[in-house]
């Protein structure tokens, strides 16, 4: 399988050799130079190109636009990402405040200079107990914990394995690793097998989300999990989507799989999904963690997670221990918006988890969808090219555990009633 290439619908930058835009002045050597006789200022024409490629995006339907949210709001939420409803608990903020007011508004500096406080070190042990595992690092977010596992584990001339429906921050983790990535078809054990095969003797990794976040269908851990070992090669699971809401209680979908604290085995997760946080985590075996606190750059030269968001992610890991039934109900809900939505003739993905995918007829119409479902108080999330990497565009919708029947009612009815022609 070849490398990463680079997204070949990526609008953001000119074309190699393309028009360099209207009002561009070029030099002898082809750069782009402002020139004071015709009156185009130079401090203008550095970023110029920029015009060219907004010009692009919107040509191609691909502008995204920051739409800042209100404190309060009467908008049903069904975008976002908080699983277990746990964002506005009134015991998780709270322990969030007091956190800020013990330990200061932000960590002050990297993890090994000042940034690591006890609060972080109480997260991670506990963090670590709960899923299964040796030990945990935690990270500001739950990208920098995937370039760390994968930047770090990794070698030049090794190889990783990466499932191609993987989320954008394991791709530019490999991109970063410098290593060679093979990109196998996705969810299949048996081509992740073929490749270790064809490369013998070199230090393997093999990524892959356990729930992917377009469809919200569920990895074959089990199977990877045996092509690793047949091959001496490592296991990276990306258990964003799982952790909270599969698993005994929300361990997640590694403990689940049998495979937590497994010597060859690695996960990282997010705390801004089911814990209601923000920041993200590597769990593994210690001396894996022991190594990343002295190799991977995304820990060592980045500023610690704040207080505020350790204290609430570890109020809500207690929270989940203590109502295990919330994961339960994340699955109840995304199981029956799947009934309900089949039922009135739409396409949706069976859910393995707490996401709900449903098919759109094209970009346009799913944007437009997403629009029409807002106008009527319901917020829904809008994939399209080329974010997704089958092409498909489609309404993702994320259930939580807090949701009531009446509002999952309301959700479908808004969704069915606002559907493009196609999508029925």
């Amino acid at each position: 399988m070849p490398p990463y290439a680079e997204d070949p619908q990526d609008v953001s930058a000119p074309e190699e050799g393309a028009d360099p835009g209207e009002g561009a002045v070029l030099d002898a050597d082809g750069d782009r130079n402002g020139d004071p006789r015709d009156g185009t200022d130079p401090r203008r024409e550095a970023f110029g190109w920029t015009e060219e490629a907004a010009r692009r995006r919107a040509e191609a339907g691909l502008v995204r636009t920051l739409r800042p949210r209100a404190a309060e709001s009467d908008l049903l939420d069904l975008a976002g990402n908080d699983y277990l409803g746990l964002t506005h608990r009134a015991e998780i903020t709270e322990a969030a405040a007091e956190a800020a007011r013990r330990w200061g508004a932000g960590s002050t500096g990297s993890r090994l200079v000042t940034g690591s406080t006890r609060l972080h070190a109480r997260l991670e042990r506990e963090l670590a107990e709960f899923c299964g595992f040796e030990a945990a690092l935690v990270f500001s977010s739950g990208y920098t914990a995937n370039l760390a596992a994968l930047t770090a584990l990794s070698a030049r001339d090794g190889l990783i394995v990466s499932d191609a429906g993987n989320h954008a921050s394991i791709v530019d983790g490999c991109r970063l690793s410098r290593a060679e990535t093979a990109v196998v078809p996705h969810a299949d054990p048996a081509a992740v097998a073929k490749t270790l095969a064809a490369h013998p003797g070199r230090r393997a990794l093999v990524v892959s989300d356990s729930v992917f976040s377009v469809d919200g269908d569920r990895a074959p851990l089990a199977g990877l999990a045996a092509a690793c070992r047949e091959h001496g090669a490592g296991l990276v699971v990306d258990d964003a989507h799982g952790f909270g809401v599969l698993g005994d209680g929300g361990r997640g979908a590694v403990q689940e799989a049998g495979l937590a604290g497994d010597p060859d085995v690695v996960a990282t997760l997010t705390l801004s999904k089911s814990l209601g946080s923000q920041g993200g985590a590597v769990l593994g075996p210690a001396r894996v963690i022991e190594h990343l606190v002295n190799a991977a750059r995304t820990f060592i030269f980045d500023t610690g997670l704040a207080p505020a968001a350790a204290g609430g992610a570890l109020a809500s890991l207690r929270l989940i221990a203590a109502e295990p039934a919330l994961a339960a109900r994340a699955r109840t809900v995304a199981g029956t918006l799947h009934r309900l939505l089949t039922d009135a003739g739409l396409t949706a993905v069976r859910p393995d988890a707490a996401v709900v995918s449903v098919r759109a007829p094209g970009p346009n119409e799913a944007l437009r969808w997403a629009a029409d479902c807002r106008e009527l108080g319901l917020g829904v999330g809008c994939f399209r090219p080329p974010s997704v990497p089958d092409g498909v565009s489609r309404l993702r919708l994320t259930a939580r555990a807090d949701l009531t029947d009446a509002q999952i009612e309301r959700a479908v009815a808004t969704i069915v009633r606002t559907a493009p022609a196609g999508a029925v």
